[in-house]
């Protein structure tokens, strides 16, 4: 492709070389390059790609986009390469990116959830919805990428940088792929990563306090209008209107075309008659023309939500509601407030939760529709913020009814010493606990502690199949080591 055929999109450009180059590539890490490429360079907050741009040309770049305000002067570039100096290169390296890769997502419906919580969740719902109603389907977000049902990667990141989104989009066009559902973090549209994205529909779900450092957002108000940024980019929105911030929307969008959601508030979408349990929520929901009565097995008032958010992306496709029922009784969402199905039948849930808000926030919402006791099973990982695991010991003992401290990712830290900080903290609460290293084990005497009235939350693996001790990843998927642990129990009683 033509240098100025990657351009197109981008405005104020100054150029010194010739736009009539032929690029095979770009990429905006210098050791990437290959002969032929773009390099883009970016300021980053650890490192400056402008100090690598001589690397680049060295691997081969014969185009350099640089971000104005760099000193070119500092930098030896040679005659036959090409300047490009443009006013904001992460915008830069988004609409090129888009441009080398044919613009794909104009090839399919692309649909983007923001939110503080619940991104994930609705994301699987909507995607569930959308197979079960024959449509081919991509997934992008925390957990994984997905392309017609089938795991592509795992994720490291909400939204993913827009060199590698633009080619995850370009493999599901080639794939057939007709919606794709993304979670866009207030990140990715600070950054710019979803620049030259053609969105269909945009979705809000929620706004609380989170991501907020000097690498993130300064403040609540630069996070709330880094999320905004999404309406900008489409007029057909759906919004939570009971949430405060959420409900500001449709007046700050007046010519956007808005659809609402809600339990407490006026809405478009509205849920009543709700029934919360420790193993499914169900509530009466207008969908089309008439009432109809919805389950899903994710327990939690939340669920109703992003239920209700779903249901609103599936009236935009006129799907019916026999299959957005079926769906939704169907749906799993891998480590997010995730049931194991086992023979004991006992509520056992595994959430990703690792952080001291989402324990809070999980053990509390499980306490609310909880008959009878609530079993925290949590650890804290290793090399991460020490200073949290205190304040997460003393939060179980403080809500759950009985806690099992024990071991998570340890990585290079002593596990002991990890489960030790944890103790601190619940020791200053009337809370019971016991303290059992090996998570297995703890997970056993969790089982054998439980009955069907009671829950059961394996806090802080999710989605992970691993346990990382000293920089080896050993297979640890909690699902299967639940099943395990029961039929062996069962095997004993015989």
């Amino acid at each position: 492709m033509k240098l100025k055929e990657m351009l197109v999109g981008l405005e104020g450009l100054k150029v010194k070389g010739n736009l009539d180059e032929e690029i095979t590539g770009l990429e905006k890490n210098s050791k990437e390059i290959k002969k032929g490429f773009l390099f883009v360079a970016i300021k980053g907050f650890s490192a400056d790609g402008h100090d690598y741009i001589t690397n680049a040309i060295e691997n081969g770049a014969i185009a350099i986009m640089v971000e104005e305000g760099c000193d070119l002067k500092k930098i030896s570039i040679p005659e036959n390469v090409t300047i490009v100096m443009a006013k904001n290169t992460r915008e830069g390296l988004a609409i090129c990116a888009s441009n080398f890769y044919g613009n794909p997502s104009k090839n399919f419906k692309l649909i983007g959830v923001t939110g503080t919580k619940g991104k994930t969740t609705t994301t699987f719902m909507i995607k569930e919805i959308l197979e079960k109603a024959g449509k081919k389907v991509g997934l992008v977000g925390t957990i994984a990428t997905y392309i017609n049902g089938k795991k592509i990667k795992d994720s490291d990141r909400t939204t993913p940088e827009s060199l590698e989104l633009q080619k995850i989009f370009s493999d599901m066009v080639n794939a057939g792929v007709e919606v794709v559902v993304m979670e866009v973090s207030s990140q990715s549209l600070k950054l710019h990563r979803v620049d030259g994205c053609q969105f269909d529909i945009v979705l809000f779900t929620n706004f609380s306090e989170d991501h907020i450092s000097p690498n993130e957002h300064p403040d609540m108000k630069d996070y709330f209008n880094s999320k905004l940024k999404l309406f900008e980019m489409c007029k057909t929105g759906i919004v939570n209107t009971d949430d405060l911030q959420g409900s500001k929307i449709p007046g700050l969008f007046p010519n956007s075309n808005i659809t609402t959601y809600g339990i407490d508030n006026f809405a478009n979408v509205l849920a009543k008659d709700i029934t919360i349990t420790n193993v499914y929520v169900d509530f009466k929901v207008k969908i089309t023309d008439k009432y109809e009565r919805v389950k899903t097995c994710i327990p939690g008032r939340f669920s109703v939500y992003n239920s209700l958010a779903a249901i609103c992306v599936a009236q935009k496709f006129g799907i019916s509601p026999e299959v957005v029922k079926q769906a939704l009784l169907e749906v799993r969402v891998p480590g997010r407030s995730e049931l194991v199905n086992n023979k004991r039948e006992l509520p056992i849930m595994i959430d990703y939760a690792h952080s001291p808000e989402s324990l809070e926030n999980i053990l509390q919402a499980v306490k609310s529709y909880t008959r009878g006791k609530v079993i925290s099973v949590f650890g804290c990982g290793g090399d991460r913020d020490s200073g949290k695991r205190p304040i997460m010991g003393e939060i179980s003992g403080r809500i759950a009814d009985f806690t099992f401290i024990t071991s998570d990712n340890p990585r290079t830290e002593e596990p002991q010493k990890i489960v030790n900080q944890i103790e601190e903290g619940i020791k200053k609460t009337n809370g019971k606990y016991k303290v059992i290293v090996d998570r297995t084990e703890a997970i056993k005497e969790a089982i054998k502690m439980a009955n069907k009235n009671d829950i059961i939350v394996l806090a802080g693996k999710g989605h992970e199949p691993y346990q990382e001790i000293n920089g080896v990843k050993y297979p640890f998927d909690e699902r299967e080591i639940v099943k395990d642990i029961i039929s062996k129990l069962e095997k004993n009683k015989q």
